[in-house]
């Protein structure tokens, strides 16, 4: 590619990514010499993620990732305005849900089908699952040593209740050949560069996981049409599995006859050593595997970190916990750092994958300083 050229491209996309951060067409904006930014992204009172709060943190705006303090993750079900936000291109903008559609195809499927969002409603059954949706990377900011990427803490996670048709009832209405293993997505979002013949993400999972039941194509999140920032119109929702392999703005899904070789398939993104290895250690890429079933997690959401209270008074808890197999049967608190524990109140799962509600009411013996763990 020519340099005018490419600085064209990357201009383009700069521009694109400005524009749906605003949230209006920058007029004049193909001006903005490079290097610099619309002044309204560096205001205070700026949000800077549509359809998002300004008290979600944001790590970085190229491509946009933003994500929930623990204290404001205390819903059973996350507000949409305040769902993580994990990027890994340029969303697309101009939008026209009424003519958003959807291929099924590849070389494992009997045939090729096209469904718009309406036939999708009309024709196959339509679902709502409260679901668990995580980053990979989240909690990357407490490795030791330091590992590459955004430097989650704990709030790249978010369970919602998502409306859609399940994904096996799609994929059996296009055909599914005996020699199927995988599918893959690509979605309507845009490579960094802005070089449209490269994908930003295209990622996929085993065959097994996307017939489901909880496997789903989703347009409505929290009974409201999706966020911008988490795929509107149309996104792919797998819970229990790393949330790069629920892919938003769906535009085409491919069942495919081996394991699905899109972007961010191979190398060191989104997997994991297949064996035990120390911190820090220099893993070849043939030795990595990809990230399926996402470990156990619990979190405190109330109180707040920073809590103060009086020794004569109890101090409620409570948090979620999650996980990628059935249900989680029991979680525990403790206040001396790890020495004993104590069980904590547990409600049932509403749903495979939705994480469940955990409750303690805690008596301190002695005035200081604590930390509660769960």
């Amino acid at each position: 590619m020519k340099k005018r050229e490419r600085r064209y491209f990357i201009k383009q996309s700069l521009l694109a990514s400005f524009s749906f951060v605003v949230g209006m067409n920058i007029v004049h904006g193909r001006n903005i010499p490079i290097g610099m930014r619309p002044i309204i992204l560096d205001e205070n009172e700026f949000n800077g993620l549509p359809g998002k709060s300004n008290l979600l943190t944001i790590l970085n705006d190229k491509p946009i990732n933003a994500e929930t303090p623990a204290h404001l993750l205390n819903d059973d079900l996350t507000p949409n305005e305040l769902f993580f936000v994990r990027n890994n291109g340029n969303p697309p903008i101009n939008i026209d849900k009424d003519n958003w559609f959807l291929t099924i195809e590849g070389e494992s499927a009997k045939s090729s089908k096209t469904y718009d969002i309406n036939t999708l409603k009309n024709k196959f059954e339509v679902v709502t699952y409260n679901l668990t949706l995580e980053c990979g990377g989240n909690g990357r900011s407490e490795f030791n040593p330091p590992a590459k990427g955004n430097q989650w803490t704990v709030g790249a996670v978010g369970c919602a209740a998502w409306t859609g048709v399940r994904l096996k009832d799609v994929l059996a209405d296009v055909g599914i050949k005996n020699d199927a293993v995988y599918i893959g997505y690509y979605g309507a979002d845009t490579h960094l560069s802005g070089d449209a013949s490269k994908e930003s993400i295209s990622r996929g999972v085993p065959i097994a996981k996307a017939m489901e039941d909880e496997s789903l194509i989703a347009w409505s999140m929290n009974g409201k049409d999706l966020p911008l920032l988490n795929g509107y119109p149309l996104r792919l929702v797998f819970g229990g599995y790393p949330a790069s392999c629920s892919g938003k703005w769906l535009e085409k899904i491919v069942i495919r006859n081996k394991v699905h070789d899109g972007q961010k398939m191979d190398g060191q993104s989104y997997r994991i050593p297949c064996e035990t290895v120390a911190p820090g250690s220099k893993v070849e890429d043939e030795d990595m595997c990809i990230i399926e079933n996402m470990p156990v997690k619990s979190l405190i959401t109330y109180p707040q970190s920073g809590a103060t209270i009086k020794l004569s008074q109890k101090l409620p808890i409570s948090g979620h916990a999650w996980t990628s197999a059935k249900e989680i049967v029991s979680v525990e608190y403790s206040i001396d750092f790890g020495m004993h524990w104590q069980k904590c109140l547990l409600n049932k799962a509403t749903n495979r994958y939705a994480w469940q509600r955990f409750n303690a009411e805690i008596n301190f013996q002695k005035s200081g300083y604590y930390e509660v763990w769960a």
